[in-house]
């Protein structure tokens, strides 16, 4: 993409109710703008991010045997009701009525139209297991959003149910989403804790929460130095009093909090604030029973599924990468989730040569599929340099005075360091930096 034909609107201010950096440095860049409260519009660069994390996420899904399908974004509240989940919802769900009264509701979550797809559509053991899952929009009248894409009442997640014939096989692909949900954010370049976590609304017996670190979090967990053990502060402590005391504190605070206990495996815990981007759930029969879902077994009855349930919220992630990622400048993106991983910088607009090699070397990355960006404004070297680190190009090559002398630069924007290459040096360094 040219620069002059890109659509980046960059901004020196900040939104003045952002507080996060993610937010301030989201909006700052071009990527997002806030249409109403909770609601955010996605610009070129925060559209590229977000499907660049949506094809990882379907990557590692398919290859683990999920099924994609796309549901409707409006559901009839006559399935919430039969579950149970209309009143548990209370205001989150926000309720509509059609021209001819009928009652419907803005998906929060999917569990009630994923069985009504499913029942009567599978109807023995020898169709199990199946997984099924979407990547589409979701809406959670939030009383109080905030932190811009972080708590969004309008947001796209990634929701994934399965239906299985015994308990055994449930838990069975509950470890494999598990497995699975490790690669997608290790893929992603992220630092994150798996943690036991309560199932509050969704029911079931048993869930795990995958959390971003990262001192910004909302949410406090407890982890082991020694082994791989996490937990939602929930799990651990009995009052709603207690676990609101300890969310309240920043992460320098809780770093001065001890833990009395030692984990099981006689490593020290600790306090860890972070970011909640994944939760699976085994559900049980907890919905297939309450909307009659059931399949004809080996002996011939009909039986209730088991279930389970697993859910990521992909434009959370975009936040989340920042809130790990970034420094007073703007946004480190990681190599999988960068817009651009190149940006070719022409300092000087007006010097031919300059100009030459700036328009060479892009098409010579984009031939070999590099997602590059040129920037050819008429536009001052700094303003430039400062457009860069805002957004986070992983590599700016800058095409500048040291050209004379066959020289460029490629500026690292997460170690800030500049080398110097010749010219004809300049693809190959690029190639193996990426």
């Amino acid at each position: 993409m040219r620069r002059t034909r890109a659509f980046i609107p960059t901004s020196k201010e900040a939104p003045s109710d952002a507080t996060l950096p993610s937010h301030i440095f989201l909006v700052r860049g071009g990527f997002v703008n806030q249409q109403g409260a909770g609601l955010y519009n996605y610009l070129p660069l925060g559209k590229i991010v977000l499907e660049k994390i949506r094809a990882v996420v379907k990557s590692e899904l398919d290859i683990a045997g999920c099924n994609e399908v796309q549901l409707s974004f409006v559901t009839p509240q006559a399935l919430w009701d039969k579950s149970g989940r209309a009143e548990d919802m209370g205001k989150e769900m926000l309720r509509i009525k059609d021209r001819h009264n009928a009652e419907f509701v803005l998906s929060p979550t999917n569990e009630e139209a994923m069985v009504e797809l499913v029942k009567n559509r599978v109807k023995s053991y020898k169709d199990l297991p199946l997984n099924l899952y979407q990547i589409n929009t979701k809406f959670r009248d939030e009383a109080r959003p905030r932190y811009g894409l972080m708590r969004g009442r309008e947001f796209l997640m990634k929701d994934g149910y399965s239906f299985h014939a015994t308990k055994e096989d449930m838990v069975r692909e509950f470890d494999l989403m598990e497995a699975t949900y490790k690669k997608i954010f290790t893929r992603l370049g992220l630092d994150f804790r798996v943690v036991d976590a309560d199932s509050g609304a969704i029911g079931g017996s048993g869930s795990k929460e995958f959390h971003v670190l990262a001192n910004s979090g909302e949410d406090t967990i407890v982890v082991c130095d020694s082994c791989s053990y996490g937990a939602n502060i929930e799990k651990i402590f009995e009052t709603q009093e207690e676990i609101d005391a300890l969310n309240e504190k920043s992460y320098e605070e809780l770093q001065t909090q001890n833990i009395d206990e030692k984990c099981s495996c006689g490593g020290t815990l600790s306090f860890k604030k972070g970011i909640e981007v994944g939760h699976i759930f085994q559900l049980g029969t907890r919905y297939s029973s309450a909307l009659e879902a059931n399949f004809i077994n080996e002996k011939g009855q009909p039986q209730a599924f088991e279930m389970a349930t697993f859910g990521i919220g992909v434009s959370r992630l975009i936040a989340s990468v920042i809130e790990q990622n970034h420094d007073e400048n703007g946004c480190v993106w990681t190599k999988e989730t960068a817009p651009y991983m190149v940006n070719i910088m022409i300092s000087n607009i007006k010097e031919e040569a300059q100009v030459n090699l700036g328009e060479e070397l892009y098409l010579k990355l984009q031939d070999v599929n590099v997602d590059v960006m040129l920037d050819d404004r008429k536009e001052r070297f700094g303003f430039k340099m400062k457009d860069a680190e805002l957004i986070g190009f992983p590599y700016t090559v800058i095409i500048g005075k040291e050209l004379v002398n066959g020289l460029v630069q490629i500026f690292d924007r997460k170690s800030k360091e500049k080398i110097s290459v010749s010219v004809d040096e300049v693809y190959m360094k690029l190639m193996e930096l990426m």
